[in-house]
């Protein structure tokens, strides 16, 4: 672990030595987003294999719910009806979480290489990349020059957070969670689930500034890339509805 700390902590001072004639000061904090962005290009085919999934889960959930109500009454059959099914269309039950898994262990990299004294001395502008919310409330308040720094991310973080909202809860309405049958928690979880993207402004909140970095930026481009990525799919039903 301290190894690979070593190479990644080194991976950024790299970036950011060759960003100081663009960034100055800030170089540090744009080598975190600039990484934050190469991680997530990195596992940009995993996302676009998970779209295909969700797509392909959509298109089959008609056929899913008939299946679950002829098999009502024995689920063993079901379940065998429903992996064969998955294996007919070519469809990974799985294949939306591998992305998430693989982010995992870059944002504990990064909340470790932030949460030490590597960041003493390296800001965004007015605020510490290694201090927290809560010390930049604490020197000069809500609209002091570090919490200024905050404002805009918590900003941005609530722009994404509202934008991915509304595209879930579409989603939910195309693709409900019972596939309508009466499954008990099915309605609140789908109530709740589009309002877990505004956790990220609790995330933003607690961790150190260059954590909230990676935080942001990882959240913008899933956004971006979700919306780029389904942009077919959502300018295709219009076009079915006229037909």
């Amino acid at each position: 672990m301290s190894d690979l700390l070593s190479a990644f902590a080194s991976l950024v001072e790299r970036l950011a030595d060759l960003l100081q004639p663009l960034f100055a000061t800030t170089a540090t904090a744009a080598a975190i987003v600039l990484c934050t962005m190469l991680v997530r290009l990195a596992i940009h085919p995993l996302s676009r294999a998970s779209a295909r999934g969700q797509k392909a889960r959509t298109r089959i959930a008609p056929q899913i719910a008939a299946l679950r109500k002829k098999h009502a009454k024995n689920p063993e059959r079901f379940r065998k009806e429903l992996t064969a099914l998955h294996a007919r269309e070519k469809v990974s039950p799985l294949a939306g979480i591998l992305p998430s898994l693989l982010q995992a262990p870059a944002f504990l990299l990064m909340y470790h290489l932030f949460a030490g004294d590597r960041m003493a001395g390296h800001t965004l502008f007015a605020a510490p990349l290694g201090d927290h919310w809560a010390d930049a409330l604490a020197h000069g308040g809500v609209f002091g020059p570090a919490g200024q720094v905050y404002l805009v991310l918590f900003a941005v973080v609530t722009g994404v957070a509202a934008f991915t909202y509304r595209r879930t809860k579409r989603q939910l309405a195309a693709q409900p969670l019972d596939l309508g049958q009466s499954t008990p928690g099915a309605g609140a979880i789908a109530k709740v689930m589009p309002l877990l993207s505004f956790a990220t402004l609790i995330t933003v909140a607690v961790v150190p500034l260059a954590a909230a970095l990676y935080v942001v930026t990882s959240t913008t481009w899933s956004a971006v890339e979700r919306a780029l990525l389904f942009r077919e799919e959502a300018e295709a039903k219009p076009l079915a509805t006229r037909a």
